[in-house]
């Protein structure tokens, strides 16, 4: 669609004409909600915000002076409402002080904190047995706190892969420890 069709199409959606203004939202909906994903990051909500995005200028559409100007007015509709999205989400409250006062204290002795430590280097160890796929999997998920997603961005890979990954490293990652726990009974006795 070139500006010489585009330009009467938005003048005939600012006189009333739905069928214009839905070819233009038709012709439009990709530049938007990749405006919407690049501030968003969710597929969903971006969606979603297109939606309103097109609504909104609808309605508005009369207000727009300049029909060269619709893909710059078009955008920033998107990017102020993008922006209105995040900022009401409602924040993330922590827990009061009256109640992070009342929870029973970690008081470790020294006995269970040199436990958490062997335990940990053990953990270490497993995870330095494993092949650099496996580890790199499992240290992602579990240590680093990635999601699904991420990873599979990250390993380019599909997800339902990932998740077999992390199924069949955590199976070796047991059996390693496993061992290890064996040989230490055998050694202390």
């Amino acid at each position: 669609m070139t500006w010489d069709e585009i330009i009467p199409l938005i003048e005939r959606a600012r006189a009333g004409d739905r069928t214009a203004f839905g070819a233009l939202a038709e012709r439009f909906q990709p530049a938007v909600f990749a405006v919407a994903l690049a501030r968003l990051r969710d597929t969903h909500e971006a969606n979603e915000l297109a939606q309103d995005v097109f609504m909104h200028a609808m309605t508005k559409l009369p207000q727009l002076r300049d029909p060269k100007c619709f893909v710059g007015w078009l955008r920033q509709i998107a990017v102020r409402m993008a922006i209105n999205r995040l900022t009401r989400k409602a924040p993330v409250h922590g827990a009061g002080t009256d109640l992070l006062q009342s929870a029973p204290a970690d008081d470790a002795g020294p006995l269970e904190e040199m436990i958490r430590a062997e335990n940990r280097a053990d953990l270490w160890t497993g995870l330095e047995k494993l092949k650099p796929v496996d580890r790199a999997t499992l240290v992602d998920f579990y240590i680093r706190g990635r999601s699904l997603k991420q990873m599979a961005r990250e390993f380019e890979t599909p997800i339902g892969t990932i998740k077999r990954r992390l199924h069949v490293a955590r199976k070796r990652l047991r059996k390693h420890l496993e061992r290890g726990g064996r040989r230490r009974t055998l050694a202390a006795v």
